[in-house]
């Protein structure tokens, strides 16, 4: 144990568990695992722990290759936060509050607000939606009847699966416009997708659990430090403490059952022996390593979509923007964060501009997004007109969530496989939740709890305590 630091569970005992990717899915199988004493190897194939929420450097910034947010009803990220001692890195706002700026309307009237009042659902956003000023009064009317309209839902019902949500949303009197500045404006920073391209069924887990469930439940948070030193140095620090081997550059080339219900997990220079193993790699990686007979319909793994994300960051001379955060209407630029401190930025300021559902644009030169994107921050924020860009660059995650497409739920494969001992841990999985950071450490903690059956050791009631909170 590298820190020094005592073990945060029991003594491991004899059995031993691979977990194979060190996403945030992997981490949190392993930590788990440990916690309830089981003795837990680590593999994964990058030089860093954090899968697809990571950071890296450029000069002397410290950049993350995209925005992450998380809301107060993230239960199991927020676990996973204090597991690592990292909440404090990462805080919630004291109260919902997103600025939307709308080009249409002309300069001084452009600013509204979605934000929260300290009343119960579903008023806590009737004062909000009222005077919100990006729609018209009818509009306001119909959102406020098909948000009741989705509280009715019934989250456990498949047929929500096989609509998308556009054409729900136009069935209950949606507006092309309301669907632009609100729907969509939550829909696709949430979902990875527009709404017509949208299980219903995830669309309504999103907004029931995040606007209509509890007063406080969409209150947004976000790292205020760069997410290395969450999902890799923390993470890395809790694991280490917790006794759990951790190998980073270690690809698995193979994963096999000895018959004896121990498993061979192979990596260059190694075979690994173990009781029980877990997959928390992307889908089509997970279906390279399945041995036969895993799964019953093994290639729904590799019907599942993806979906890119892009993130455009640009580094100014001078404070050109005087909050957090905000997102636009009647602009290609979605969801625009202040970075500049977390990066180590000392003059100057550098603004993230986190684009989902980015199918369009995911592989455009980067010529091409600065002469697109740059007059659109000088639209938006007059102080950008007269700064200097120095330094203007592109991240791509061209597979960085899966697609939340009707028809999707039916694809998910839950923790536990048909190969006792062998599980599935992933964002992927059927959590119930989209391609998300809770749902990814939601997966984890399903994964561990069912090695923890499959090895016949209790399940501790502490590592399931977000699910009491949710």
């Amino acid at each position: 144990m590298s820190h020094g630091t005592r073990s945060h569970g029991p003594v491991a005992d004899g059995r031993h568990a691979v977990v194979v990717g060190g996403g945030l899915a992997g981490v949190t199988t392993a930590l788990a695992l440990a916690d309830a004493g089981v003795r837990v190897t680590l593999l994964e194939g990058r030089p860093r722990l954090g899968g697809l929420a990571f950071s890296f450097q450029r000069g002397d910034l410290t950049v993350d290759n995209g925005q992450h947010v998380y809301l107060r009803c993230c239960t199991a990220y927020r676990w996973f936060l204090d597991r690592i001692e990292g909440a404090a890195l990462a805080p919630l706002q004291d109260r919902l509050d997103v600025p939307v700026l709308d080009l249409a309307r002309p300069e001084g009237r452009r600013l509204g607000r979605l934000r929260r009042d300290a009343l119960p659902v579903p008023l806590h956003l009737g004062r909000s939606l009222a005077t919100y000023p990006h729609l018209s009064l009818a509009d306001r009317a119909r959102v406020g009847r098909a948000a009741l309209a989705l509280k009715g839902l019934d989250l456990t019902d498949p047929a929500l699966d096989t609509q998308d949500f556009g054409s729900w949303l136009a069935a209950h009197g949606q507006s092309a416009r309301a669907v632009e500045a609100l729907w969509d404006l939550v829909g696709v920073a949430t979902l990875n997708a527009v709404a017509s391209d949208a299980s219903l069924g995830l669309a309504a887990m999103v907004f029931k659990t995040g606007l209509l469930s509890d007063p406080g439940a969409a209150d947004i948070g976000w790292a205020r430090v760069p997410l290395g030193d969450l999902h890799d140095r923390l993470a890395r620090k809790a694991l280490d403490s917790a006794g759990v081997r951790t190998e980073v550059r270690t690809r698995v080339t193979s994963v096999s059952s000895k018959g004896n219900g121990q498993w061979v997990v192979e990596v260059p220079g190694e075979t690994l022996v173990a009781d029980a193993v877990v997959l928390a790699v992307p889908q089509r990686e997970a279906h390279g390593l399945l041995p036969a007979g895993a799964l019953d319909a093994p290639e729904r793994l590799l019907e599942i979509g993806t979906a890119p994300i892009l993130n455009v960051h640009v580094v100014y001379d001078r404070k050109v923007l005087g909050r957090p955060f905000f997102t636009a209407l009647g602009s290609p630029v979605q969801w625009v964060f202040d970075r500049t401190d977390s990066s180590g930025l000392r003059e100057g300021q550098y603004l993230a501009v986190s684009q989902s559902a980015a199918q369009d644009e995911i592989d455009e030169p980067v010529a091409v997004l600065r002469e697109r994107y740059l007059p659109e921050l000088e639209r938006l924020l007059p102080p950008a007109r007269g700064a200097e860009v120095r330094d203007f660059f592109v991240t791509r995650e061209r597979t960085a969530t899966f697609a939340p497409a009707p028809g999707v739920g039916r694809l998910r494969p839950g923790a536990r496989t048909k190969a006792s001992g062998l599980c599935l841990a992933g964002a992927w999985t059927a959590t119930g939740w989209p391609a998300t950071m809770e749902s990814a450490v939601r997966s984890g903690v399903s994964a561990a709890d069912a090695v923890l059956g499959a090895l016949g050791r209790p399940r501790p009631q502490a590592l399931f305590e977000f699910e009491e909170a949710a």
